[in-house]
């Protein structure tokens, strides 16, 4: 049972391409969560101890398959893929912003940074970094921004919780923007 299961699993994932949430999994083999994540473990397990080109990740409450994080350079080379720009200091200042204070605004985000930050949270719209997702509930309806499985699949993080500690900064500093510096996350270049 458990082997057809895995088998399922395995099928899911690899013609989805995308991250799967596990509700619908859960839904699609009529098994408890439980047993998906059981199932998704020792197929993580299992390509790992066995060195296969793919690995199993998690992210959040949704699992995905990719490539052995080894065999990057081959792949990319073989689909012939540019590598994304680095992000620019300003760039890595919003984002680190956003996955602490998340769900934020643009405006709540130049409080902090001093500068306008339209350009920048554009960019890291367009690269899927972060999304949209939803209103504030006051005049004007400002959009909020949170992170994304993108953001989460290009740092290597399984879940926000996996982010440095960061000590807490006093709220009038935030608001009066005199602490950017301060609010800093160390990433990886993506």
């Amino acid at each position: 049972m458990e082997h057809e299961i895995d088998s399922i699993l395995e099928s899911i994932l690899f013609a989805s391409g995308d991250p799967m949430p596990v509700s619908r999994i859960c839904a699609l083999l009529d098994r408890e969560e439980r047993e998906v994540y059981e199932a998704a473990q020792r197929l993580a397990d299992g390509y790992s101890f066995e060195g296969r080109g793919i690995r199993l990740l998690r992210l959040e409450d949704s699992l995905q398959l990719c490539s052995a994080p080894e065999n990057g350079e081959f792949v990319r080379r073989a689909l012939e893929a540019r590598k994304p720009p680095r992000l620019s200091p300003a760039a890595i200042e919003v984002l680190t912003i956003v996955a602490y204070f998340q769900p934020v605004t643009k405006t709540y985000i130049e409080q902090i940074r001093g500068v306008d930050s339209s350009y920048t949270v554009s960019l890291l719209v367009e690269r899927e970094l972060i999304e949209p997702c939803g209103r504030l509930d006051v005049p004007g309806r400002p959009t909020i921004y949170r992170t994304t499985q993108g953001f989460l699949r290009a740092f290597g993080l399984s879940s926000l919780d996996e982010l440095p500690e960061q000590e807490e900064l006093p709220q009038s500093q935030l608001i009066a923007g005199t602490a950017p510096g301060e609010v800093q996350l160390t990433l990886p270049e993506v």
